[in-house]
């Protein structure tokens, strides 16, 4: 059987949170649930790193403004994570090439994290936190749940996975006046520290 939807699948889902996606696979793999999944993501030190790091975005996940330097820093992460997660899935299954698979798993991820971190810049321009967890609670959920259910029927989980991605790139598309002006307000912002920490070094007149 082909692993490509299993690979498109955990490429959106490592966009999204790339520590869930290999702690998933790693414990489906061990319990037997599946034999895609390689034992390189099987072992303890693997399982434990990725659970470690899971909570911590789990937490920063939630936190305004936290979210979104949390996904800057992960631009390259998310999207290599994508792209090794779906080389070692072709690797074990044989039936796609480890260099497609890579370009696929990362690309889809590179994609689905845009998504991500532009929705969050969206939110961030609302005061409350409560829109952060609530949608942070959601992408969680989300990528348990697509991740689990592409283990029993990987095709069905790749045109779901297909489908959010092309409604949060079209949500992306429509939200990105209102992201400009989140960029904006955080320059203005950084621009006011930076003089008032000139200020009193300057000579009085």
């Amino acid at each position: 059987m082909s692993v490509l939807p299993l690979v498109f699948t955990s490429g959106w889902a490592s966009g999204i949170n790339a520590y869930a996606v290999v702690l998933l696979l790693g414990v489906f793999g061990a319990t037997g649930l599946t034999d895609e999944v390689p034992a390189s993501l099987q072992r303890t030190d693997v399982l434990i790193v990725a659970g470690v790091l899971f909570l911590c975005e789990a937490v920063a996940d939630k936190i305004p403004y936290v979210d979104s330097v949390w996904d800057a820093v992960h631009t390259v992460i998310r999207p290599v994570a994508g792209a090794v997660v779906g080389a070692l899935l072709a690797g074990q299954s044989g039936s796609l090439s480890d260099i497609a698979a890579g370009a696929i798993g990362g690309s889809t991820a590179l994609a689905s994290h845009f998504v991500k971190a532009g929705t969050r810049m969206a939110v961030n321009t609302s005061p409350e936190p409560f829109s952060n967890i609530a949608l942070s609670t959601a992408e969680d959920l989300g990528v348990a749940g697509i991740v689990t259910f592409a283990m029993f029927n990987p095709q069905a989980a790749a045109i779901i996975a297909a489908l959010l991605l092309a409604v949060g790139l079209a949500i992306l598309f429509f939200l990105w006046s209102r992201i400009r002006r989140f960029l904006r307000r955080r320059a203005q912002r950084r621009e006011e520290r930076r003089l008032a920490a000139v200020e009193p070094a300057l000579p009085p007149r």
